[in-house]
């Protein structure tokens, strides 16, 4: 993602797809894993420091976590799960909240500036290996398989008449669309805010490059990118705020009385 100049003699040529898959480091570990891999132990230490030491009147930092973790507890588990059923899933949700922040935010930082979310993989990853199954197996748990069966694809004082057409619509839905959509969500943000500051940016050097009277509206190609980057920086909280806050309501509809 680094190329300077996309361009085929004095023709600028724009990124594409094909500029979102790097080629390997080493062996076939790619930079995507790298970065991945890096977060994890970014979240880890960042929580583990700031727990080391915990004071009545917290630090700078030990306040940072423990705004993050109210955060995630207050404004998104307990929200959505309910206060009954929210404790056990704290740890999911927050989890899931930096995992996806920090993993955005690298399509901002310098060296780095790649945002791992825009690989469809990743997301998917975690919708359909950790949050899907999750809320699943606790409705499943709390109101029995045929009762969870029942409870997601049955609205409560829906008429009989239209059960066979609303049935199978809330069976692909709450079990194909659900966890497909939600990784689709995040990953179509990033990978397509990526790709305007890329184009805004290649496209403002190589106008600077060029020479002639091109040089004129290079200027304007950057005072684009640099706006973008902060409406960028902006998707990228929000888009990490939404996987968790709906990760969550899943949780909580699954394990929710009545539908």
């Amino acid at each position: 993602m680094t190329e300077m100049v996309l361009a085929s003699g004095d023709k600028f040529v724009a990124p594409g797809v094909a500029d979102f898959f790097l080629p390997p480091i080493f062996g076939s570990v790619t930079k995507p894993m790298v970065l991945l891999v890096l977060s994890i132990l970014i979240i880890g230490a960042f929580f583990i420091a700031a727990s080391r030491n915990l004071k009545l009147i917290p630090g700078k930092f030990q306040f940072a976590a423990e705004s993050v973790y109210d955060f995630g507890r207050n404004n998104i588990a307990r929200e959505q799960i309910g206060a009954k059923d929210f404790k056990p899933f704290i740890p999911l949700i927050l989890t899931i909240f930096c995992f996806i922040l920090v993993n955005n935010l690298f399509g901002l930082i310098p060296l780095v500036q790649f945002p791992t979310m825009s690989h469809i993989g990743f997301p998917l990853a975690v919708s359909l290996l950790v949050v899907y199954p999750v809320y699943h197996f606790v409705g499943f748990k709390r109101h029995g398989f045929v009762g969870y069966l029942k409870h997601q694809t049955v609205p409560p004082g829906a008429p009989w008449f239209v059960l066979p057409l609303l049935i199978p619509i809330e069976f692909f839905q709450k079990f194909i669309l659900n966890p497909l959509t939600l990784a689709i969500r995040v990953f179509a943000a990033m990978f397509a805010g990526h790709l305007l500051l890329l184009v805004f940016t290649l496209a403002g050097e190589f106008l600077l490059l060029n020479g002639g009277l091109t040089v004129i509206v290079a200027p304007v190609s950057f005072a684009f990118a640099i706006a973008l980057t902060f409406l960028e920086a902006l998707i990228m909280c929000l888009q990490a705020y939404i996987f968790a806050l709906l990760s969550a309501s899943y949780i909580g509809m699954a394990l929710a009385e009545e539908h």
